[in-house]
Order: structure tokens, then sequence, then C-alpha cells
């Protein structure tokens, strides 16, 4: 289960990053370029187009067996899903900061930091929290193909009819999403407490 908690972990902070640095690109009031934003927002949805285990299976033809090839499928996916909603967040902010650091002269840079970023980062860490919760039972299934995991062990259990050990197993995942699922959600209401 520590492997699963592992790639899921990972893997979502990198999607994290990402999508957090592509987000802005893709916002249609911080960005002027349209040809810009539209490529941007097609490469997110390239990203997600396709289901972690089918991009787990084609790594797994390049790095073989074992949690890389899940790691990076599920980081992948999380770029394109997560890029996506915090881009619709960011268009949806408040623009007078923005307009303001504009007239006394701040560049891009300044007016998405200090402008945008208070004001969008609650929801970019509700929808991480989520996105976490979201990559376990995703990182729990592509072991399933031999990607290591929690899912490896699954697949180990049916093909020797241990019933027993599957249903601790499935238990396991049961009992590790709701545990995450009410540490987000206390998690969740002290940021939005400390930041609102």
């Amino acid at each position: 289960m520590i492997e699963t908690l592992n790639i899921a972990l990972l893997a979502t902070f990198i999607g994290f990053t990402f999508g957090f640095v592509l987000c802005f690109v893709a916002a249609k009031n911080l960005t002027a370029s349209r040809w810009l934003r539209f490529a941007v927002r097609r490469v997110m949805e390239i990203l997600r187009a396709f289901p972690e285990i089918v991009i787990a299976g084609f790594f797994l033809a390049i790095f073989s067996l074992g949690p890389i090839p899940a790691m990076i499928a599920v980081a992948i996916h999380t770029i394109g899903a997560l890029g996506k909603m915090f881009f619709e967040v960011v268009e949806n902010a408040d623009m007078k900061p923005d307009e303001g650091l504009r007239a006394v002269g701040g560049n891009w840079f300044e007016r998405v930091w200090f402008g945008i970023v208070p004001q969008v980062m609650p929801n970019f860490m509700s929808y991480f929290l989520l996105r976490f919760e979201i990559n376990v039972r995703s990182s729990s299934i592509i072991g399933f193909v031999g990607a290591g995991g929690l899912g490896q062990e699954i697949r180990v259990a049916m093909s020797l009819q241990e019933y027993t050990d599957l249903s601790a197993l499935f238990l396991i995942i049961f009992v590790t999403v709701i545990v995450i699922d009410m540490g987000s959600e206390k998690l969740r209401h002290r940021i939005i407490g400390l930041t609102g």
C-alpha cells in the first residue's frame, strides 16, 4: 500500500506543478494570444484523453515492470486534468487586483503571482486533494498491468484464486480512500479557514 500511496502522491505533485504553470497560459483573461491558449489547451486535452492504464501500458514497454511507469502515467493524466480545472478557476478570478498591478507597471509574472494566485490557491489546493484521492485509486488499478503497488498484489491473488487475500486487499483500498477523504476534507477546511 505504501508503494501505491507514493506513486499517487508523487504523480499528484508533478501534475499539480505542471498544471499550475500551464493554467495561467491557457486562461483567456491572462493570455492575449489566441494561438498560444489554443495550443496549451489542446496539449492538456491530449494528456487527459487516454486512461492512465493505457499510458502505463505504453511506458511499461519502455521501462519494464515497476512503479515508474505507473507514476509517469498517473502524472501525465493529472497534468491534463488539473490544468483544465485550474484554468477555469483562473478565468473566474476577480481581475481588479490584476488591473491595479498593471496600472503601477507590474509585468505579467507579477500580476499573476500577486494578483491572481492568492485568489485561486484555496481552490487549487482543494482540487489537489481531490486529485490525490483519485490518483490513489488509479495507482491501485494500474498495478494490475504490472506497474507495481497494490494492483499487482490483486492480480497475483486473482491468478492464484486467493479470495481471502483479495478481499483483504479490497478492504485496504476501501479504508485507505475513506481515511484520505476524511483527512483531505479537514485539510481543505483548514486551508479555506486560513485564507478566507
